[in-house]
């Protein structure tokens, strides 16, 4: 496996620490889990915060301190979660996660919702295309990130197979089409929505809500 997209450091930093949103958190992990390159930039974000950690200045405790503590650990620590059935075309990062049924949007296109708590409009989701088949011309009202779980597309920015990470704004107008192979299986986190282009797309855009 060959991965030639990847987030910034700057992301992988704000993943490492532990300050990314959950849903895009998600879709890193996802590319993480893949890349190994990513894997040891996270893992050396991790030193180096362990690092300062360590020589930070400890603060005086006083008494109950630990008792306080103790109980604000209690109150972060969330229920248990209900697990999903494994399957093949769900990565083990959505584990925690209820991950709806795939429902048919398009010609050859799936979708189907990750019940990740929304952060600031953003929202997880996985979509399955066919061999073949192509998204409609369009643009995005807000950022919009991908990892690559199986196959591959392309737009005017590149090729992306398994484990890449895309990432689009409001800067970028595509159409991405899937190749030939294998079915491409993609996990994203999107903010706003999709804008379709064009005639066929004002058609259909009252019917798109990803």
């Amino acid at each position: 496996m060959t991965i030639t997209h990847h987030p910034g450091e700057d992301t992988l930093a704000a993943f490492a620490a532990g300050t990314l949103d959950e849903p895009r958190s998600v879709v890193v992990a996802a590319h993480v889990a893949l890349c190994p390159h990513c894997r040891a930039t996270v893992a050396a974000f991790e030193q180096l915060g362990g690092t300062l950690v360590e020589q930070a200045v400890p603060a005086a405790a006083h008494a109950g301190s630990l008792d306080e503590a103790l109980a604000r650990l209690d109150d972060a620590m969330p229920s248990a979660p209900m697990m999903p059935q494994a399957t093949p075309d769900c990565p083990d990062v959505l584990a925690p996660y209820e991950v709806g049924r795939w429902r048919w949007i398009g010609p050859g296109v799936h979708w189907r919702k990750v019940e990740v708590p929304e952060s600031e409009g953003t929202r997880v989701f996985m979509l399955k295309a066919a061999p073949g088949s192509s998204l409609p011309h369009h643009g995005h009202s807000g950022v919009e990130w991908t990892c690559v779980l199986q196959g591959a597309f392309r737009h005017d920015l590149g090729r992306y197979g398994p484990g890449d990470f895309d990432e689009a704004d409001s800067t970028v107008d595509h159409t991405p089409f899937v190749e030939e192979g294998d079915v491409c299986i993609c996990l994203v986190a999107m903010q706003g929505n999709l804008e379709l282009r064009g005639w066929l797309g004002k058609l259909l855009q009252p019917f798109v809500r990803l």
